[in-house]
């Protein structure tokens, strides 16, 4: 698996972001939650992957765009290494939670704990 973010593993279609929300499953590491879903759509392994930060909490764009490029960023270099033997396709969903403007370290240290967090969870639902 190599270290990219091309267009089609973004998140876009509409009718899979709903579904995600309505029947995904979700896992927290603060400052980010992750919403994630198997799917059966295609015969191929895919990997679907978004980010969102709440406007809420940061106002400015400038901010907002900042933690989702950490995001995409962490996620990049991350996927590998935690991601490469998933044997079904996967959506899901890094929402940062968090009220402060984070540093890189922590948003990679979450992303870390959240993909073996992910991991895991779907090899204990693969052997059950």
């Amino acid at each position: 698996m190599q270290n990219s973010y091309n267009k089609n593993e973004k998140l876009k279609r509409k009718i899979l972001i709903d579904r995600l929300f309505d029947e995904g499953r979700f896992l927290k590491a603060y400052p980010i939650q992750l919403v994630y879903l198997q799917f059966k759509d295609s015969t191929t392994k895919e990997l679907k992957v978004g980010v969102s930060v709440s406007k809420r909490h940061f106002k400015k764009a400038v901010d907002r765009n900042r933690i989702k490029r950490l995001l995409r960023e962490a996620y990049r270099n991350n996927k590998s290494t935690h991601l490469s033997n998933t044997e079904s396709s996967l959506a899901f969903m890094l929402m940062y939670v968090g009220k402060e403007l984070p540093h890189y370290k922590t948003v990679e240290n979450a992303v870390q704990l959240l993909l073996k967090k992910l991991t895991n969870r779907l090899e204990d639902e693969k052997n059950s």
